[in-house]
């Protein structure tokens, strides 16, 4: 639908130009801004950030017209239509909140809050505005993920039997790196909220089922990280791996289902980001590169299936998460302008309210030592 959007864009000729609000300066600089950049009928109308200097920075680079004093301001400018929450975790209950409260539409990072609680509330709230609030999973839009998803339930591996997710990346293992928030586990750092929450998603909305049970073992293999500035080395607090197992309840594609996955970005060598789903009559298995497999029973060996590219707006680094985000955010703003609160495929508050019950599972199954159900 993005992709369309962006070659056409007859469906917006004449309609009002979307307006999107930016809260966050990181993430938001490499992949969503480039991203909503490309989309024809919106524009980034304001940008706020803790750090007013990194919001100006930005803003000058994109020629966004207004920085914001504070994201207050931001969620309550009349110029806004959507929101988009890029900041840690520790702050989207009181972001999402505001927002909703002043009427606008929602597109929050993941994971969705700081635990369930945070993430029912944000979701109850969000149902009695209703407006469009979405969660931030856009490996959900890649082509190879969806050709999966749509491969299992055409029957092509059977009844599912285990799945597998491997995430490995060197992307904080330099002992030299500066302490930020994401070393916070107070502000909803760590591997199993970033990484965790879309190996979570893409299990429960690939084979369709809830995770009822969860293994953790968490670990933080840097202690310490030096204060930007200052040199002083802080503690670091929130975990670099994140190891789990995961038993899945029963549904049409599901049978005694297991899990598993293998999250580290203290891992040197090639990025990965793989999906594998294991079953009756064969496997699947997708790719960081947007390669996927299939395996039939039997055979031994992989075989490349046909997927269409995805494509990639100008100005993003390459990965999945960008090829992921330039077709997510053309299928927000096409459902905008469509006037729709929904936009199919895409997770909603309520998945992300789900995926933080297994995360608080995952949590207590790591100090406790033992299994967690998924209350």
């Amino acid at each position: 639908m993005g992709t369309i959007l962006r070659a056409t864009g007859s469906a917006h000729l004449g309609k009002k130009v979307i307006g999107i609000g930016i809260i966050g300066a990181g993430f938001a600089r490499t992949t969503q801004i480039p991203a909503f950049k490309d989309c024809i009928g919106a524009r980034v109308v304001a940008i706020a950030s803790a750090h007013r200097e990194n919001a100006e920075s930005v803003a000058d680079e994109f020629k966004i017209r207004h920085v914001a004093n504070d994201w207050r301001e931001l969620v309550a400018s009349d110029d806004v239509d959507l929101v988009s929450i890029v900041t840690p975790p520790a702050t989207h209950l009181e972001i999402t909140m505001a927002a909703l409260e002043h009427g606008k539409h929602v597109l929050c990072e993941k994971p969705m809050a700081m635990n369930a609680e945070q993430a029912r509330q944000m979701t109850e709230r969000a149902a009695e505005a209703g407006v469009l609030a979405l969660i931030d999973h856009e490996l959900r839009f890649l082509n190879s993920r969806r050709m999966m998803r749509a491969m299992l339930n055409g029957g092509a591996i059977g009844t599912v039997r285990h799945c597998n997710y491997v995430f490995r990346s060197d992307y904080r293992g330099l002992l030299e790196r500066p302490w930020d928030w994401w070393a916070d586990e107070a502000m909803g750092g760590g591997t199993l909220g970033a990484i965790g929450s879309h190996a979570i998603d893409s299990f429960r909305w690939v084979v369709g089922a809830e995770i009822s049970q969860v293994f953790a073992m968490l670990s933080s293999h840097i202690a310490e990280r030096p204060e930007k500035g200052s040199g002083v080395m802080r503690a670091v607090t929130s975990d670099d791996e994140a190891k789990l197992l995961f038993r899945f309840a029963d549904s049409e594609l599901t049978r005694n289902t297991t899990g598993a996955a293998s999250l580290s970005v203290v891992e040197s060598g090639g990025h990965e980001n793989r999906l594998e789903v294991y079953g009756t009559t064969g496997a699947l298995m997708v790719e960081e590169t947007g390669e996927l497999w299939h395996s039939p029973a039997g055979s031994g060996s992989w075989r490349p299936v046909p997927v269409d590219q995805d494509s990639m707006a100008a100005g993003m680094r390459a990965g999945s998460w960008s090829r992921g985000f330039t077709a997510f955010s053309g299928a927000v703003i096409d459902a905008l302008h469509e006037g729709k609160t929904t936009v199919e495929g895409a997770a909603t508050f309520a998945d992300g309210y789900q995926t933080q019950l297994v995360l608080d599972a995952a949590r207590a199954s790591n100090k406790s030592g033992c299994w967690a159900d998924v209350e």
